[in-house]
């Protein structure tokens, strides 16, 4: 009985302490949805840059001018920000329910450490992806924003669950890829945010929130 009491009290503190230093309240019903958002905006983003048909085929896009251009840029932006706000807004909400549900607290010191560590990658990613549109390097946003979200994904999985960090490397590799075939990148980009997503979030759901 004494044995079984200390190893009872040694699993007591290894959970206090996986608490206190990793950030636990992830849901993965969340990265489910968001790969839902991610394949629905892409599906959207497709349909007005090169029509119907033809899905897995290479397509390299030409802007017939310069207002064409611009206003399917500017819709391809608000369909991007709706995606990024959706998912956003209901991973703050799972994980807010989820915390409430196991007690836990939200905002603490593990919680701001992992917004500063997924926060660095994805602004300066996000700058530089700016950066190409604005001077016409279309083919390049697709492995760069793979490729930045998988380091902040790696970056963060210390602080979180370790599946994050698996993601990462697949969102990296993903994106390599993507910047090797230029002419895929919306297909790698579904991968990776949609199919990827739903994998993952799939996983973590039934291996943490159930």
């Amino acid at each position: 009985m004494k044995e079984n009491d200390i190893q009872n009290d040694l699993t007591s503190i290894r959970s206090m302490m996986e608490r206190s230093s990793k950030f636990i309240s992830l849901s993965g019903l969340s990265g489910v949805l968001a790969g839902i958002y991610a394949l629905v905006g892409a599906a959207w983003a497709y349909t007005i840059v090169y029509g119907t048909g033809g899905f897995l085929s290479y397509r390299e896009y030409v802007f017939e001018n310069a207002s064409t251009s611009s206003e399917r840029l500017i819709k391809l932006i608000c369909i991007a920000l709706g995606v990024l706000v959706a998912s956003i807004l209901t991973g703050i909400i799972l994980t807010l329910r989820k915390a409430k549900q196991k007690g836990q607290n939200v905002w603490g010191r593990t919680s701001r450490q992992l917004l500063y560590n997924m926060c660095v990658p994805l602004f300066t990613g996000g700058a530089l992806i700016l950066i190409l549109i604005w001077r016409g390097y279309f083919g390049v946003v697709a492995p760069a924003s793979l490729i930045f979200y998988g380091l902040a994904l790696i970056n963060a999985s210390s602080i979180t669950f370790k599946d994050i960090h698996y993601l990462g490397i697949s969102d990296i590799l993903l994106g390599l890829l993507a910047a090797i075939m230029p002419g895929y990148g919306l297909i790698f980009w579904v991968i990776g945010f949609g199919l990827l997503h739903i994998v993952y979030g799939s996983i973590m759901y039934f291996k943490y929130d159930r």
